[in-house]
């Protein structure tokens, strides 16, 4: 049995986390639900019961918890992780804060374990979990050589605010979220542009991927990252270069047997990923797969992942599930 808080229980990851918690086989002794001040008596279904949210503060790991399930932003993670972690809880968080820390574990479950040489676990992008599910079989079998990510995000990354901005938008209502209108359009900007010409997402992908995947420098890694007008879940076209030669069967019969992914590559019978086919599953779904016809052992390979789910809430409990499993 094990005791859990979710702290952001009232936001879109929160909200399903509290959903995939109740899914897992996990034994909750009991679960605290926790969020700012203007949330405080909300109550929530968590499997059988009605739990009421109660407002974060610096007394509220003071009681017994065993995981913390943080997806309430940066700052609030900064602030409250070291607070959980000094009364012995195992903090999951889903922010940007920790992940690059090289004491924080950066973990994917498919892909690496944590070490638990420190109590706060970070979850990646969500991007980048959905590619680094397919690529670490195909690193472990071919070794990776260069990786360029060009990504498409739907609205839900972006939480409340990126939803409202779509389903707005097709009423003609100025948008709120973003710069741009996205009803109707693409932008090729996703978070803030920094001095190198790149978005602070797209260097997350960048990064991230070498820290799960320990790769070093002399593997290249380009991204480019663009919000689309989809609801939810996100697709990564991923073109990859391999150190060893291979063949589109062998990828595929890699991908096969990859855990977290199902193979969907018939297009002959336009069978292909989709964002419409993912949302609601924890699998990736992987296809499009095709030798690039411009150079020896490039690929192409399509990915799509429900991003709130294997890339937030999902990957979140699949820690604390590996964790209870361990013991």
């Amino acid at each position: 049995m094990a005791i859990f808080a979710i702290v952001g229980a009232t936001g879109v990851v929160g909200t399903k986390m509290i959903e995939r918690l109740a899914e897992s086989e996990l034994k909750v002794d009991k679960l605290y639900l926790m969020a700012s001040a203007r949330s405080v008596g909300k109550k929530i279904k968590f499997r059988d019961i009605e739990i009421e949210v109660e407002e974060l503060n610096e007394n509220s790991f003071d009681k017994d918890i065993d995981y913390a399930l943080f997806s309430a932003g940066g700052s609030t993670s900064l602030e409250f992780a070291p607070i959980a972690e000094k009364n012995g809880v195992i903090v999951i968080d889903n922010s940007s804060a920790w992940r690059m820390d090289p004491e924080i574990d950066l973990i994917v479950p498919e892909c690496n374990k944590p070490t638990l040489q420190r109590k706060i676990i970070a979850n990646p992008n969500c991007s980048t979990i959905q590619s680094v599910v397919p690529l670490r079989p195909l690193h472990d079998a071919f070794g990776l050589s260069h990786i360029t990510y060009t990504t498409y995000q739907a609205v839900s990354g972006s939480g409340k605010g990126g939803i409202d901005d779509l389903l707005n938008g097709q009423e003609g209502i100025e948008p709120k979220k973003y710069p741009h209108p996205i009803y109707n359009n693409v932008l090729p900007h996703i978070d803030v542009f920094l001095e190198n010409g790149y978005t602070k997402e797209e260097m997350k992908m960048v990064n991230e991927t070498k820290k799960i995947l320990s790769l070093d420098d002399s593997v290249g890694i380009s991204a480019t990252c663009v919000r689309v007008p989809v609801l939810n879940s996100h697709s990564v076209e991923i073109d990859v270069e391999f150190k060893k030669e291979t063949t589109v069967e062998e990828i595929r019969e890699v991908l096969k047997n990859a855990p977290g992914v199902i193979l969907v590559d018939n297009v002959q019978e336009n069978e292909y990923p989709m964002p419409i086919n993912a949302t609601g599953i924890d699998e990736v779904l992987v296809g499009r797969i095709r030798r690039d016809i411009s150079r020896p052992n490039g690929f192409h390979i399509w990915c799509v992942a429900d991003n709130i789910r294997k890339g937030a809430a999902s990957n979140a409990v699949q820690i604390a599930e590996m964790i209870e499993a361990s013991k």
